[in-house]
Formats: structure tokens, C-alpha cells, sequence
């Protein structure tokens, strides 16, 4: 990211979205943020603020507190308003939406103040009626639109309509100086394992990702218990802001099932890269098809064999039976059969496919993404 965006002196990129709290859009906001600036230009963050605001500054970007959150047209209206006088007072010459409420006032600003327009479509959204269809069409209405996946990017041609020559596919990175098998802290890791009173014995297996129904955490707790052993100890591991009754729920699955001395649910934890390098093997299997799926790639970089979901971005990043595996979404059994069948493999086998798993995901590196979608600003301006 050392090339400029352009040749026009310090171009500003103004990224918006409805909070910088947690999840892949906040990382990805933050990560062109700190690309668009490496390339010399000024880089803006709107957002209703968060706890990852504080990773805004620290990259060189500014953030702006605006109430971008909201869902209520007359607001989104104010927000249009008040983004077109940033884009005035700050002469943005690109504003990027990553989130369907914000796209529209971001829309309207980009109308009213005369600059570029473009997004990001990060999920596939519900459908539901033709209103909510129009409501998520501001996402096709950019210069340029981003799709995350070849997944997405084929929603988005089946369900709306949009002129080919606008679309870019731009999967996501993954921060390779973070996620991978040489830059752990030893020291991290038995902290963590203590934190999680791992017995020595068993094989770890992470099922890592937000704690909410569609992750699928049930299922995996469901084909744990259809094991014909118990030589194993899992750990499910993620942030359950707002779904604390499902995770209730699995809790009372984990006892109901006799799997209390073998599965526990864990917070989420900054030792990430530790958490990947405790596991023999990491399972994630939504039950709904993922945008992207930043785990399992995350995974993959570290070097442990995953299984993931026959659906969505997965099936873009997973090679079955060389990185990992793929399972029918929801089966139960099928994911039982699979984890028991990386269970039972050999130190060189796992050996052989973490290597594999290593290599593979060196192409989808930050750098790589963060170029790409630096080439498409460069397009607009």
C-alpha cells in the first residue's frame, strides 16, 4: 500500500457504517482506514461510535460521532444532511457505505454535495417482502459496488438489478502477521489454558464466532454428544451481546447431553492467535450461509485443519480433504462423522494438512484486499 491513490493531493475517503463495536466490517473499515493513509490520503470514519473507535485514531484516521445507527427514515434523512456537510467541510471525494441505513443517508449526501458514491455488500440480507428488497437495493445503487465473495456476488446479480460492469469481488483479508503458526506468545497460551483449565489428555476442538443461533453452536454440541467417545475437550468461544438467552440454551444442551466435563463456552478473548494454537482442530459451521467466513480462513492461517459449512464463502476457502472439510449445513450426523474422522488422524496427516492449510491462505491476505480495493477508488477519482 505504499502506491498513492491518486495524483491529486491528499484525497479524502470517507467510510461510513452504524457503529465501530465488533465484527468483520468494523476490521475491514479499519483496515482500509489505515491503507487509504499509507497511500497518502486522508481517511474519515462516521459511525454512532463504539469501543473500536479508539482503533480509528490509532491507525491515522479521524472518526466522526454521528447517529448513523438508526433505522427510522425521518433520521436517516437528518443523517443525509448532516453527512453532506462533512463531505463540504472535509471536500470528501469519495464516500464508502458498508451498512444498508447508512448507505441511504450516505446516498442522499453524495446527491446533495456532488461526490462519489460506493459500498460494500457484506451480507446477503433478508429478502423478505419487496419493501425490504428496495430497502437493501441503496447497496447496488454505488459507482462502484464490493462484493466480499463470489457467493455474494452472485446474490446480488440473482436478486437485484445492477450493471455487471459496476461489481468487484474483493474477498476479505486476513491479517497474516497476526494469524499465523510463528507469531504466538508460549506464555499467552499456558495463561489460556489455565483461563480454560484444559486437561492435558484430550485434544482441544475450538468452534470459534459470535454466539448467536445461525453460528450454529447447537449443532456442534449435538454432534459431540453423537461421539462414540468422550476423548476430546471443546471450547465455544465468542461475544453473546444480545444473545445471552441462546447462550443460556446451550449451556442447559451441554448439561442435558452429559458433555459438562467436556464442552465449555468461553468469552471472547484477545489471545486469539493462542486460542487457534491450543486447538488440534477448529469447527465452524453456521447453519446459515456465511458472507465471507473470516474464521475459518483465520484458522487455515494459523495451520489447523477446519470443517466448515457446504454453503456461502467457506466453499471459496476451504479445499475438502486438503485444509479441511466440508459439512452439510445442519447434519448432524455428517459433521459427528467428520470430526470424529479428524480425531482419529495421525500426527503426520494433521501435519500434512496444516502445512497445506498455511500455504492456502497466503492468498488472502489484508494487503491483498486492501490493495484491490484501493485500485477501485483510484477507478473513481
Amino acid at each position: 500500500m505504499q502506491t498513492q491513490i491518486s495524483s491529486q493531493k491528499q484525497p479524502v475517503i470517507l467510510q461510513v457504517l452504524p457503529e465501530m463495536r465488533s465484527g468483520g466490517v468494523e476490521r475491514g473499515t479499519i483496515e482500509i482506514a489505515r491503507a487509504i493513509v499509507r497511500a497518502g490520503g486522508v481517511a474519515l470514519v462516521a459511525s454512532s461510535g463504539g469501543p473500536m473507535v479508539s482503533q480509528v485514531a490509532a491507525c491515522g484516521a479521524r472518526h466522526i460521532a454521528l447517529p448513523l445507527k438508526t433505522k427510522n427514515p425521518l433520521h436517516i434523512w437528518r443523517n443525509g444532511r448532516r453527512l453532506a456537510g462533512v463531505i463540504s467541510q472535509y471536500k470528501v471525494q469519495i464516500i464508502h457505505a458498508r451498512s444498508r441505513a447508512p448507505a441511504w443517508s450516505a446516498w442522499f449526501a453524495a446527491k446533495t454535495a456532488g461526490c462519489h458514491f460506493m459500498t460494500t455488500f457484506h451480507g446477503t440480507y433478508g429478502l423478505g417482502n419487496k419493501w425490504k428488497r428496495k430497502y437493501n437495493s441503496v447497496m447496488t445503487k454505488g459507482e462502484r459496488v464490493i462484493a466480499i465473495s463470489h457467493f455474494i456476488a452472485e446474490h446480488i446479480q440473482k436478486n437485484y438489478t445492477i450493471d455487471p460492469h459496476r461489481l468487484r469481488i474483493i474477498p476479505r483479508g486476513v491479517d497474516l502477521k497476526l494469524f499465523n503458526p510463528f507469531g504466538h506468545s508460549p506464555q499467552r497460551m499456558i495463561e489460556l489454558a489455565k483461563q480454560w483449565r484444559l486437561p492435558d489428555e484430550l485434544p482441544l476442538i475450538l468452534f470459534p464466532g459470535r454466539i448467536t443461533r445461525w453460528k450454529g453452536q447447537h449443532v456442534f454440541i449435538k454432534a459431540l454428544a453423537a461421539l462414540s467417545h468422550r476423548h476430546f475437550f471443546a471450547i465455544i468461544i465468542g461475544d453473546d451481546k444480545g444473545h445471552e438467552n441462546y447462550r443460556m440454551k446451550l449451556e442447559k444442551q451441554i448439561m442435558k447431553l452429559g458433555l459438562g466435563e467436556h464442552v465449555r463456552i468461553a468469552r471472547h478473548t484477545s489471545y486469539v492467535t493462542e486460542a487457534y494454537m491450543l486447538a488440534k482442530l477448529v469447527v465452524a459451521t453456521s447453519v446459515e450461509p456465511e458472507a465471507f467466513g473470516r474464521v475459518v480462513l483465520e484458522a487455515q492461517a494459523i495451520g489447523r485443519p477446519v470443517i466448515a459449512t457446504d454453503h456461502g464463502g467457506p466453499k471459496e476457502t476451504v479445499i475438502p480433504d486438503v485444509t479441511g472439510w466440508l459439512v452439510a449445513p445442519g447434519n448432524v450426523q455428517q459433521l459427528s462423522d467428520c470430526i470424529a474422522h479428524a480425531l482419529a488422524l495421525d500426527d503426520a496427516a494433521l501435519q500434512a494438512m496444516s502445512e497445506k492449510a498455511y500455504l492456502h491462505a497466503r492468498q488472502f491476505s489484508i494487503e491483498k484486499m486492501c490493495t484491490q480495493t484501493l485500485d477501485v477508488y483510484k477507478e473513481l477519482l
